[in-house]
């Protein structure tokens, strides 16, 4: 455990994705930033495991896309299936974009990728600290926190961005609204070695009226791994094989699970920060904006937030107006709003489940997918592009 040091210009709580690029964008600025986080190391699971076009051309600019397109594996194609039927494919490798696909990669391999990289710039992680409150005034930020012992200490700083997740201790003691709500289902995911009858090129988004399920592959020398995603009405905390397999059997028949490698039960909110700012204090990733896994868009925006912040915010600390800062909410909310709602909209279409409902929208894919412009459009959004 590292020792905390009495100030810093900017204190960044919460070690995710999201944190650690908005630390390596302050750190090749030259700015003494400091990271803590609650846990005592890293992500060891892989939770999100896409990384988008747009936010490949983020990490583009910090020299870190070229090794997780290393470590990754490359998806060109989205599919969406009822059943046995083909609703609509969509396309990513015609993107006006140097990465013309999405990159499937544990974020466990991500973070260490990130981590390598704000180490390299002259920054780091302390672990285990809790913070238990943040008070900001006309001059700066005060940050308490507990350590592993117990023993309470404080930071004083310029800035603070709490980058600190869903229940974000940041923001609420900032006095910020988190608004919106929860999904009714609860979802199960796990990580597999299975037997798959479809290509490894793909990601697939399998309705039924049970739920649905989307399935990815995931690097392995094996090729056999892969993450499933599924909506359940109530889904216990460890899914195991057997439950996985009858998923699959359920909605997709043809694959045989053959091992769980890690799973885990989630809640899924829909929720959007009322403001990205409170005087010196701003959020960033699931902190400021929670929703659907559907798209697999959360770290990505995540990320992109964590960018531009950083790069704002030193900016500011080398001279610049500190209302320079507002243009941080002018151009991530409104992205995050966006993604809020397009996962929204997919995950309700998605769980239709009355027979009426469910023909009708299907009926709507295929023939709003039949036009190539609106393929084009959709792999836009998903790839985020539009957040340019």
């Amino acid at each position: 455990m590292n020792t905390v040091p009495a100030t810093a210009a900017v204190v960044v709580i919460g070690a995710g994705p999201a944190g650690m690029t908005a630390g390596i964008a302050l750190a090749d600025a030259g700015v003494d930033v400091v990271l803590l986080d609650r846990l005592p190391e890293g992500a060891n699971t892989s939770r999100a495991a896409v990384v988008h076009a747009r936010t490949l051309e983020v990490l583009d600019e910090f020299d870190v896309a070229a090794e997780l397109n290393e470590r990754g594996l490359v998806i060109d194609q989205f599919d969406l299936n009822d059943g046995s039927q083909r609703l609509a494919t969509v396309r990513f490798d015609d993107l006006p974009t140097p990465f013309p696909y999405t990159l499937l990669i544990s974020q466990a391999t991500t973070e260490e990728v990130l981590l390598a990289r704000l180490r390299e710039a002259g920054g780091t992680v302390l672990r285990p600290y809790t913070v238990t409150a943040v008070a900001g005034d006309d001059t700066g930020v005060t940050v308490e926190f507990t350590d592993a012992a117990g023993d309470s200490g404080s930071i004083r700083a310029d800035y603070v961005i709490g980058a600190d997740g869903m229940h974000s201790v940041v923001r609420e003691q900032a006095g910020i609204g988190f608004t919106g709500a929860s999904y009714p289902e609860s979802f199960a995911l796990a990580d597999v070695r299975m037997d798959w009858p479809d290509p490894r090129t793909e990601v697939a988004l399998h309705l039924a009226p049970q739920g649905f399920t989307l399935v990815a592959p995931l690097p392995d020398e094996q090729d056999d791994r892969y993450r499933i995603v599924a909506t359940i009405d109530d889904a216990p905390e460890h899914p195991d094989l057997a439950f996985m397999q009858a998923i699959i059997d359920d909605r997709r028949p043809g694959g045989k699970v053959r091992e769980v490698l890690w799973s885990s039960r989630f809640r899924v909110h829909h929720r959007l920060a009322d403001h990205y700012r409170a005087g010196r204090i701003l959020l960033a990733g699931d902190a400021a904006h929670v929703h659907s896994p559907a798209g697999g868009q959360g770290m990505n925006t995540g990320i992109q937030d964590g960018a531009l912040l950083g790069q704002l915010l030193a900016r500011v600390l080398h001279g610049e107006p500190d209302t320079l800062l507002d243009r941080y909410e002018e151009i991530r909310r409104p992205v995050a709003q966006g993604v809020v709602t397009l996962t929204d909209r997919m995950t309700r279409m998605a769980t239709l489940r009355p027979r009426p409902a469910r023909a009708l929208r299907n009926i709507v894919i295929r023939t709003a997918t039949s036009f190539p412009s609106v393929r084009r459009a959709v792999a836009f959004r998903l790839a985020e592009l539009t957040a340019r």
